[in-house]
């Protein structure tokens, strides 16, 4: 069963990496079509948005549908758009292309979360979704820096000819090694209108928006950031990005060890470093070498946002269906949209150097309804 969560994580690796792997590459695309840094990060923010939309509705209207079918289509779809954006000369039409595979993005996250879920023991249900999340780690070791990389060795079509070589691969291991999985119909209408009448799901939810837009407020616009404060070159900037994934592996497993556990205490002391880390951040952005240890401090924090927001919002309900995920992953990715949105309105109004005041902005309503939680668990029939 391990084998096949890890096989699940390499879908998860490349179709993150079609996300995100753009990250790195926004100041060259918003050079080459000519546009503003904030209006280059919608290729982040729209992307995330559609998922956020049409996330649990895409899942519905496929439900019917075998499950390593979905799998592969949608890994298919992720590897033709990316060959697409690479050819177009377009900014606006590189926007529509971008948001396409979009929509099959939550029903492959949703499907793996859900079986991490459903083949693991209650007590090892953090460490089998932390080997899913660990293709979402491995996005931001491998794919982002490579994407970056490539953008400043060649040009910024060939870091999304790259990402479509790496979805690719994810597609290949998911049919070959992936067996038949038993198709369920969980999600259901009715269902899902009981779930929200849920308050404690909601607290989760707003718990897990607020610490993701938390986190990609700054880190949607790090390329930049590094590139007009720091003073990095291209390279530079790669190598960074690399660090800042690769002790992300190390925070991915810890977050994962402790959040069955201590979940409260888990959460607050993420939010308390990454608020920290953010100021250094905003003290030290100038220097060189501090932000060399700030980044690799950043990444070892930063990685365990999604796999902490994510038990924080499926232990509010005693069910961890397919439809249940699709909601986190909604959730998730409205926080990207908002986070980067946010981001990208403080750039304009003051400045990349003081982004990450719009981060902690959103770590302060985090810790809000992380205490929220807290008080609404002890006072819960």
């Amino acid at each position: 069963m391990n084998r096949n969560l890890y096989v699940l994580a390499l879908g998860v690796f490349g179709i993150t990496t079609t996300e995100f792997g753009v990250i790195g590459v926004l100041p060259e695309i918003a050079s080459a079509f000519r546009v503003s840094i904030e209006k280059a990060g919608w290729l982040l923010s729209a992307f995330a948005l559609i998922v956020a939309v049409f996330g649990p509705f895409m899942l519905m209207a496929l439900s019917t549908f075998k499950r390593k079918n979905l799998l592969i289509s949608s890994l298919f779809i992720f590897v033709a758009t990316n060959i697409l954006s690479a050819y177009i000369t377009n900014f606006y039409m590189l926007l529509v292309v971008r948001m396409i595979p979009a929509f099959f993005h939550p029903v492959y996250w949703s499907i793996a979360l859900s079986m991490a879920g459903e083949t693991s023991d209650p007590t090892e249900k953090s460490r089998a979704v932390s080997i899913i999340f660990s293709g979402l780690t491995l996005a931001t070791v491998m794919g982002v820096p490579l994407a970056t990389f490539m953008s400043d060795l060649f040009s910024w079509q060939s870091s999304f000819l790259l990402t479509a070589f790496i979805n690719g691969i994810a597609l290949t291991g998911v049919w070959i090694c992936l067996p038949p999985i038993q198709h369920t119909n969980k999600p259901s209408i009715g269902f899902s209108v009981k779930i929200f009448y849920n308050t404690h799901l909601w607290i989760g939810l707003l718990l897990a928006f607020f610490t993701i837009a938390a986190m990609y407020s700054t880190y949607g616009y790090m390329a930049d950031f590094l590139k007009k404060v720091t003073r990095m070159n291209g390279k530079q900037i790669s190598l960074m990005l690399f660090l800042f994934g690769t002790v992300g592996i190390a925070g991915n497993k810890i977050a994962g060890k402790y959040m069955s556990r201590f979940p409260f205490q888990t959460t607050l002391l993420f939010l308390i470093l990454l608020s920290g880390i953010h100021l250094l951040m905003g003290y030290s952005g100038t220097y060189f070498i501090p932000m060399i240890w700030i980044i690799g401090c950043w990444g070892l924090v930063h990685s365990g946002g999604f796999l902490i927001s994510n038990i924080n919002v499926t232990s509010s309900v005693s069910d961890s269906s397919e439809f249940m995920n699709s909601i986190f992953t909604s959730c998730g990715n409205f926080a990207v949209t908002a986070g980067t949105l946010f981001g990208g309105f403080w750039i304009a109004r003051f400045g990349i150097k003081n982004i990450i005041w719009s981060s902690i902005t959103a770590l302060f309503l985090a810790v809000m309804m992380l205490f929220i939680k807290k008080k609404y668990e002890e006072n819960k029939p």
